[in-house]
């Protein structure tokens, strides 16, 4: 086995200590003080830059540690994370706080946070454009969101997100029960009428006082008249004539995609 001559051994080592040495980044923030180190941070959230805040407020988690300070990067980073589009870390970082923090002042608002990363991730950012409704996008993280409303109604009845979070967990529901129906016209539209009374029953069952439980029922009555299936069918049509007696859909069929029953937040 050939073995370089030493001298050119080290002459190499030598190169490579000094390719890393002047490859290593410097660190700007050597010499701040936290306080400095959070106004920096601050200013690059403000103007946008969230991807440059995130960096410094894990920073000033090291340096303030053990101190509000420190408590505040990790509720300010998880912010910023969520408004670069990094909404898993995020949620990451929010779940790191709430273990590490159960009795933070600020609990409440990283709960809040936390139902807002997935509401507006389940949301979509160009649905307005395509007219698509959330109900017809996947529904893991409107549960999610939910889920963290609902904690942060039930624990902290009267924090100033409460109302909000009331409203968005109304929203959801609504849109869990239209992706539901949604599913349901799918099959119906197809054909597969025992697969769109399975899941209208599911809305139905589910879910109560929302708008989506009429088109429920409507694909209810249908599907169990294609199938001949007539007591049933009537049934439901009993059903839809005493809770919707003046259903657009019992008078004129599925609605056309018009405007959709949500809105933007």
């Amino acid at each position: 086995m050939l073995r370089a001559p030493l001298p050119l051994v080290s002459a190499l080592l030598v190169a490579g200590l000094l390719a890393a040495c002047s490859s290593t980044v410097e660190d700007k923030t050597a010499g701040w003080s936290p306080n400095r180190i959070h106004a920096e941070a601050r200013d690059e959230m403000d103007s946008g830059a969230y991807d440059k805040a995130v960096p410094l407020f894990e920073k000033l988690e090291g340096r303030a540690a053990g101190t509000p300070l420190a408590q505040q990067a990790q509720i300010d980073k998880a912010y910023a994370q969520y408004k670069a589009g990094e909404k898993a870390q995020a949620v990451a970082t929010l779940d790191r706080f709430m273990k590490l923090h159960p009795a933070s002042p600020a609990l409440d608002y990283a709960l809040y946070l936390k139902g807002l990363v997935n509401f507006n991730d389940n949301l979509g950012l160009f649905s307005f454009i395509s007219r698509q409704d959330l109900s017809e996008r996947d529904q893991k993280a409107a549960k999610d969101s939910f889920e963290a409303f609902s904690e942060l109604v039930t624990r902290f009845p009267d924090s100033r997100y409460a109302q909000d979070s009331r409203q968005r967990m109304t929203y959801i529901v609504n849109s869990l029960a239209q992706y539901e129906v949604h599913v349901a016209r799918y099959y119906y539209q197809r054909g597969a009428y025992v697969a769109a009374i399975g899941r209208a029953q599911v809305a139905l069952a589910d879910y109560q006082g929302v708008p989506a439980l009429e088109e429920a029922l409507y694909i209810l009555m249908r599907s169990y008249d294609a199938l001949g299936m007539t007591q049933l069918r009537d049934d439901a049509r009993r059903v839809m004539d005493k809770s919707y007696p003046q259903s657009e859909y019992v008078r004129s069929g599925f609605k056309g995609k018009a405007d959709p029953w949500w809105k933007l937040w």
